[in-house]
This record gives structure tokens, C-alpha cells and sequence, in this order.
């Protein structure tokens, strides 16, 4: 039987309560006022998304980071952006397909043309026009190999990348800087990374895909569990808590 996974899970964020005088309700026109301080307009959406898609398409790392939400930024840098960038398919063209304003964040859907063949992206945009998330259509891939990169991006310290995996709902639960400390926490016990092994796809329902990524550490070696929609995308993670213990020298 399988173990029970342990599913990374996010505390509730911390509430900001604004305090007002005894009596006094903000008018309407300066809530109207607070909300679009918060929010693009569809042409603001849409420009701040061709901007963030230009860089893509010429490889510009600096530009590239200068877009991420204050908050991706503290968990990478240009020059890991860039490396990342060289091992990605080349974007040749793209188009926006929707472009949607909300309360506080936008979300724009692009079809990008690469090397390896047609994409759709999901970005999603803050109030200044910066990017806070992302995720892309993966549905046509096979599920091991989805799971494989999400450890791949994982390993190497590219935590947004990884982030990017996550299925929508999932990704508002677990920040990438979230996945950074499950890693790093994981590490203090196992050792450090060494390299990805076997994946197995290990149950499969019409909703439901669980991929067992083996892991190798300088003292061990693991499987993380992945769990992922039917869609591909990923909803659950078990970074193991109690890793398999250190074979003896035979």
C-alpha cells in the first residue's frame, strides 16, 4: 500500500484590517478609487504581457527579471534566468489569445510559437504590471514527464519554473519560495542533490495521475511523490519527512 502523502500544504496568510474612525464608511467613489489603484486596465494588461513576452522571445534575462512580482524576485536572479532560458525552446512568435482585468491581478493567455512546437501560457499580472505566476497547457504531455521536469526545475533552483507546474488553485496555496524551503529543508537530511532517476507513473484514474520521481542524494536515495489532474497539472507534492534510511557499505 501506498504511504499516505503528506501534501504540502500553506498556512492562512496573515489579514490586513484597515481601522476607521467610530462611524465613519469609506464614500463610494474612494473605494472605486482604492480598487483601481490596484488594478489594469485591459490595454495596461495587455501591454505589460507584450513586454513580458518580448523579453522571453529575445533571451533578455535582465529584462525578464526586472518583470517578476518584487516577491519572485527575492528567489532568483538574472543570471539563473538566463541560464534557464538557454535550456528552453525558442519562442518565435507569440499572440495574446485573451486578456482578462480583475480585482488586484490580471490574467492574459498567449500562444507562443517555439522550436519545439505550439504553447499556451497563463500569466498573471499585479497591480503594477509585474509578473506573479504563471502556467502553461501541458495536457498533450505524457504525466512522467511533466513530474520529471518539475524536479528537474525543483533541483536546480529554479523555483519559479517549478512554480509554473503547479495547477492554478495549488499555486495560491504554495509560493515558490515555499518550494525553496521544502527543498532546502529536505536536503538537511538526505544530503545534498545529486540526480533524478527513474519515473514511474504508479496510478492512473480518469482524474488522478500519482508519478514517482526517484531522487539521488549524497547519502541517500528518495522518491518523491507527484501528484497531477488530468489536465497535468501538478495538485499535490510529498517531499518525504522521514526519507528511506543510508544503505550500509556492502
Amino acid at each position: 500500500m501506498l504511504r499516505q502523502l503528506r501534501l504540502l500544504t500553506a498556512g492562512l496568510g496573515a489579514l490586513t484590517l484597515t481601522v476607521m474612525a467610530p462611524g465613519v464608511l469609506p464614500s463610494a467613489p474612494a473605494l472605486a478609487q482604492a480598487q483601481a489603484a490596484n488594478n489594469l486596465t485591459v490595454d495596461q494588461a495587455r501591454a505589460a504581457a507584450l513586454r513580458i513576452l518580448k523579453a522571453v522571445q529575445s533571451g533578455d534575462a535582465n529584462a525578464r527579471y526586472a518583470q517578476f512580482s518584487p516577491e519572485r524576485q527575492a528567489i532568483t536572479s538574472p543570471s539563473l534566468i538566463a541560464a534557464t532560458m538557454r535550456t528552453q525552446p525558442k519562442v518565435l512568435s507569440f499572440e495574446l489569445l485573451s486578456v482578462r482585468s480583475g480585482m488586484g491581478s490580471s490574467t492574459v493567455e498567449a500562444e507562443l510559437d517555439t522550436t519545439a512546437g505550439k504553447r499556451v501560457v497563463f500569466m498573471v499580472l499585479n497591480g503594477d504590471g509585474r509578473l506573479e505566476r504563471y502556467y502553461v497547457d501541458r495536457a498533450d504531455d505524457a504525466s512522467s514527464d511533466v513530474a520529471r521536469q518539475f524536479v528537474v526545475a525543483v533541483s536546480t533552483g529554479n523555483f519559479i519554473t517549478a512554480h509554473s507546474f503547479l495547477s492554478p488553485s495549488f499555486q495560491k496555496e504554495i509560493s515558490p519560495d515555499a518550494l525553496q524551503r521544502k527543498w532546502l529543508g529536505l536536503q538537511r537530511i538526505t544530503g545534498t542533490f545529486q540526480k533524478v532517476g527513474r519515473v514511474v507513473e504508479a496510478e492512473t484514474t480518469p482524474d488522478m495521475r500519482l508519478v514517482l520521481v526517484n531522487v539521488d542524494f549524497n547519502r541517500l536515495s528518495d522518491n518523491l511523490y507527484v501528484i497531477l489532474n488530468d489536465q497535468n497539472e501538478i495538485t499535490g507534492v510529498d517531499f518525504p519527512e522521514e526519507p528511506a534510511a543510508v544503505a550500509p557499505v556492502r
